[in-house]
């Protein structure tokens, strides 16, 4: 029983410790990754590959070249919903979110759940060795 008490002692503070670490990570990844506004983008074929071009919010046009990833999702459409990075010439992605801090937002809650697993685990055996 003792070893049980001290494995959950231990998963509580690594829950707790390294979610926090990671959800204080992800929130300056947030803040870094800035604003990106939704556009309306028509897609084009140039000697280069395919690209976008959309007006900005201050009426500037970009451009910016699709990778293969991105012409793949983007298929034979005329026109894709892109989002645009603000105060940003030609920078785009296809989400609003940047997967790298979704990745670090829910790995840092898995970690927090896994501590709170830990304390609930560590309490009930707190309270059943009598």
């Amino acid at each position: 029983m003792d070893a049980l008490e001290a494995v959950a002692e231990i998963f509580t503070w690594i829950g707790f410790g390294a979610g926090a670490l990671l959800a204080g990570i992800a929130l300056i990844a947030y803040l870094a990754d800035g604003t990106w506004l939704p556009v309306r983008a028509a897609v084009e074929t140039t000697e280069s590959g395919r690209v976008v071009r959309w007006f900005d919010e201050d009426g500037g046009v970009n451009e910016a070249p699709l990778n293969h990833e991105q012409d793949h999702a983007v298929g034979s459409a005329d026109w894709a919903e892109i989002f645009a990075r603000r105060g940003y010439l030609n920078r785009m992605r296809l989400s609003r979110r940047s997967p790298l801090v979704r990745a670090l937002a829910l790995l840092a809650a898995g970690l927090l759940g896994l501590g709170v697993v830990a304390l609930v685990v560590s309490s009930i055996l707190l309270f059943t060795a009598g």
